[in-house]
């Protein structure tokens, strides 16, 4: 695994959904504004408009705060969805920690998951 890289977009990969659910697990607990999202996930203004409908619909993402037009939101912790995501996140830390004590790559590893 590419040290950079999170379990999440390792597994998943490079989405601009996946920057965004990943970017918000790694920093639950914060607030953010759209615009600090968009910076910090590496994502464009365009796509995190594209997605912010279903993010909220889901209840991934709640409104924390406001001041002024500005509106901070966080990931939302109590969701069912988001409670999932971050079990996953967790299995996937582990699954990659046995792939490095066994020596094996990770494509190798991956590939005879998927075959199991």
């Amino acid at each position: 695994m590419e040290e950079n890289k999170s379990v999440l977009i390792e597994f998943f990969g490079d989405y601009p959904l996946i920057r965004i659910l990943d970017f918000l697990v790694e920093n639950r607990g914060l607030d953010y504004s759209k615009t600090e999202l968009c910076r910090s996930a590496n994502t464009s203004w365009g796509s995190l408009f594209g997605l912010w409908e279903k993010l909220v619909r889901l209840g991934i993402v709640k409104e924390t705060r406001r001041f002024g037009k500005t509106k901070l939101y966080k990931l939302n912790e109590k969701s069912a969805f988001v409670q999932k995501l971050m079990a996953l996140e967790l299995e996937l830390i582990k699954f990659y920690a046995e792939l490095d004590t066994e020596g094996k790559t990770k494509k190798t590893a991956i590939a005879s998951a998927l075959k199991a």
